[in-house]
């Protein structure tokens, strides 16, 4: 809506007139409205300002109940509210839990996540 005729605008051959973080979430939506039963999102907010993603997060929440999905992120906002969560370090998964149980292990989910919220 915030270009200049909002839905309207021609975004020309593959979104070149979009943002990378814009063309990101188009093809999100793209992926949400085919209603697939399995989702697979490979860094799916790694180009979207966190004051995006956290409005998308709460929209995720909701759409991804019902379905079996497979989220890639370094952002660990992003999987924060999975129902389980694989640490993989050098190809290999070196811990496996929910959010609340990676953090009482203190291991490398712990160190990511302390180094990504405390200052």
């Amino acid at each position: 809506m915030e270009t200049e005729n909002g839905y309207q605008t021609e975004v020309n051959e593959r979104g070149s007139r979009l943002s990378v973080g814009e063309r990101q979430l188009i093809s999100f939506a793209r992926a949400l409205l085919a209603d697939p039963r399995i989702l697979i999102l490979d860094e799916a907010t790694a180009n979207i300002d966190t004051r995006t993603e956290k409005a998308l997060q709460e929209g995720l929440n909701r759409l991804l109940k019902g379905r079996t999905s497979f989220i890639i992120a370094h952002r660990l906002s992003t999987i924060q509210h999975s129902s389980l969560i694989m640490v993989v370090d050098k190809g290999r998964i070196v811990e496996s839990g929910n959010h609340s149980q990676l953090l009482a292990r203190e291991g490398e989910y712990y160190k990511l996540f302390m180094s990504q919220w405390v200052e």
